[in-house]
């Protein structure tokens, strides 16, 4: 059997990788993420996966989102939202903005998270009322990721209510809870 040599540039980049490995040479270990991100009262990889996305769909104020998955939302300011109910907190800063987001009924009754890129202030509202938070979780040095706050859902639509950005656009993301 004839065998072909390997053309010269494989038998060069062979004998690199060969002599890289005999000097120890190891290329470099891939970035971390920033400790205060991994320090998060539960796992948001999910969430920042869904943030990182390519094609993230972009919504106005207004705008419907769904049970599983992420938007990017731009806000307005907070006085011409027209919030469902008055947001439980007032903004830190004047000029700051919101968003209200309908929701159509999750899938199945239970535990869902809302997580956001930036700092902004979560309510809820299903049923005319504010939902209480079940949890919360959040860094203010994590890039990309602030906050992620529970509540308990039943099988009807809902309203998500951002208020208090400081910026007119952040990403949200809303999900099951996974693994409890």
């Amino acid at each position: 059997m004839k065998t072909t040599p390997a053309p010269t540039g494989l038998r060069k980049a062979a004998a690199l990788l060969c002599l890289c490995a005999a000097l120890g040479y190891a290329p470099p270990a891939p970035a971390q993420a920033p400790p205060d991100c991994q320090s998060f009262d539960w796992p948001l990889e999910r969430e920042g996966a869904w943030f990182a996305a390519p094609n993230l769909p972009t919504i106005e104020s207004g705008g419907q989102a769904s049970t599983n998955g992420a938007v990017a939302i731009r806000l307005r300011p907070n006085d011409e939202v027209g919030f469902a109910t008055p947001p439980e907190r007032a903004p830190k800063a004047p000029g700051s903005f919101g968003a209200k987001l309908d929701v159509a009924a999750p899938a199945k009754p239970g535990l869902y998270q809302i997580t956001l890129s930036d700092d902004a202030w979560i309510d809820v509202v299903q049923g005319g009322a504010r939902l209480k938070s079940a949890a919360f979780t959040g860094r203010k040095a994590c890039p990309g990721l602030r906050k992620s706050v529970r509540f308990e859902l039943k099988g009807t639509p809902f309203t998500i209510q951002v208020s208090g950005a400081a910026t007119d656009r952040l990403k949200l993301a809303v999900g099951p809870v996974e693994g409890r």
